[in-house]
């Protein structure tokens, strides 16, 4: 290698570094919720003792706990500032870490490789807060996130309606007319399809359009982009080729936010989770209570109850409050004339 590119492998490792200094900070902040205060010191010396056996090679035992020492100085006093903790499904820059931060700037958003880690999480609050994708302008429902709303007992105490622009991101060093393989979640390869098409390149499916990012930078394939945030560029080094490849420039995803607790400011609008009897008009007498209550609905959803073959749960948004009399008359009525029915929350409706 010649000087520039030793200096460019630096570059990298001194960039992963700092990005593994973020993961231990963050999974610091998590150990606060699970213990009681924030010195540890037998813990402590355990680490530095850790630290000091496996210095090896340049790496001096001493100026390994002096290093260490910092590091856990710094993890200390952003434990004692002890932030709310937000999870999201996805790597850093993912979509559901911008919608939490739209949400709360002064949370931590905390990564979590599937939806159904979000709802445990919160659920054992081991996590603060969780916020989950519910649908989509242009695909529509997120099914799983729906699927996991039927079975929990968390509240939704807060939707974000998050704009959703999509970038062609390459490795710096790429011409792009070598591109032939674009990778991403397959929501964002279905919101982006008119562009694939048109560019003749071959889609292929990803868990996270931020895991897509980070498996380029770290992998660093030929001939091969991914569909993620401008933000992914930004974090893991990348270069957008182009901006807004999405086929609709409406393209939007509400989101909602998960807790144990109810909101604790009032609320404009109400979710619920209800099930029919098999019968001809079920349905249709639920949704008439709402109708003759002059009660807006501004979504509803039929799922299949997993945990009970052949029936379904219907998941139901409108305007209003619950603490409206007219509104809890017609949850009252709906909860006598339905096998099961479940209360998601009352909460400020997102604007448009």
């Amino acid at each position: 290698m010649n000087l520039e590119e030793l200096r460019q492998k630096l570059d990298r490792i001194d960039s992963e570094m700092i990005k593994l200094l973020n993961v231990r900070m963050e999974i610091a902040l998590r150990t606060r919720k699970q213990k009681n205060g924030v010195q540890e010191e037998a813990r402590e010396r355990e680490v530095l003792g850790k630290v000091k056996n496996d210095a090896k090679g340049l790496v001096r035992p001493e100026f390994a706990q002096k290093l260490f020492a910092e590091i856990i100085e710094e993890s200390k006093k952003l434990q004692e500032k002890n932030p709310a903790l937000i999870a999201f499904q996805g790597e850093h820059g993912a979509y559901g870490e911008m919608a939490a931060k739209a949400y709360d700037a002064g949370a931590v958003p905390v990564t979590m490789m599937e939806f159904a880690e979000v709802f445990d999480n919160v659920e054992k609050g081991y996590i603060d807060l969780g916020i989950v994708p519910v649908e989509n302008s242009i695909e529509g429902a997120v099914n799983q996130v729906n699927d996991l709303l039927v079975e929990t007992n968390l509240q939704i105490v807060a939707e974000v309606r998050l704009p959703v622009h999509h970038c062609l991101l390459a490795l710096p060093e790429t011409d792009y007319r070598d591109i032939k393989v674009v990778y991403s979640h397959p929501q964002a390869l279905a919101q982006c399809r008119g562009f694939i098409s048109r560019n003749k390149l071959e889609p292929r499916p990803y868990y996270d359009t931020a895991g897509a990012a980070l498996m380029l930078a770290n992998e660093r394939p030929k001939a091969t982009a991914v569909i993620a945030s401008r933000l992914c560029a930004e974090l893991y080094g990348l270069e957008a080729l182009k901006d807004n490849i999405e086929d609709h420039e409406s393209n939007s995803t509400r989101f909602v936010v998960l807790s144990k607790e109810k909101a604790k400011k009032p609320g404009n609008k109400c979710s619920i989770i209800f099930s029919t009897s098999h019968k001809a008009g079920s349905l249709f007498s639920i949704l008439k209570v709402f109708s003759d209550a002059g009660i807006n609905l501004t979504r509803i959803e039929s799922r299949p109850i997993r945990k009970e073959p052949k029936k379904y749960a219907f998941l139901l948004d409108f305007q209003g409050s619950d603490t409206d009399k007219k509104i809890s008359a017609a949850l009252a009525k709906i909860k006598e004339e339905t096998p099961s029915y479940k209360f998601l929350g009352c909460y400020q409706e997102a604007k448009e």
